[in-house]
């Protein structure tokens, strides 16, 4: 599988859970990668038959501009939602770093992954034929 990633996407929106934090947006950065099959792309060479970044960015920035939440934690997991689930998406990695939220530290976040990078589920299964639950890779 095929990488695609957005490093550093710089976006203005109001998160923390302190008063002072909600009371102006602040600027977060972002970065994604996103797991795609860029084969076709290549060969065709047309963006048509790849992942489109500039949509995903569009779409993201939009996104946390309006959204509110006290957490960067809530924010990285909508993030992942949208992509995994509005650009067909099968695994994705977002970082969501709040730069000086805290003294003495240039930056701060939280880094999720989410789906399945190789296409394989590690959700449990259950084998009908023994009746035991096996993990499927």
């Amino acid at each position: 599988m095929d990488t695609i990633f957005l490093k550093d996407l710089r976006v203005a929106t109001v998160v923390g859970i302190w008063e002072w934090e909600r009371r102006m947006p602040q600027v977060v950065s972002i970065d994604l990668e996103m797991a795609t099959d860029v084969r076709g792309a290549a060969e065709r060479d047309h963006i048509d038959a790849t992942l489109d970044y500039k949509a995903v960015s569009k779409r993201i920035v939009g996104f946390v501009e309006e959204s509110r939440f006290q957490l960067v934690e809530t924010l990285a997991e909508r993030i992942a939602e949208i992509i995994t689930s509005e650009f067909a998406v099968p695994w994705v990695k977002v970082a969501v770093h709040k730069p000086f939220a805290i003294r003495g530290a240039r930056d701060v976040g939280i880094c999720i992954e989410r789906g399945a990078r190789d296409g394989r589920t590690t959700e449990p299964a259950i084998n009908s034929a023994r009746g035991t639950g096996r993990t499927r890779r």
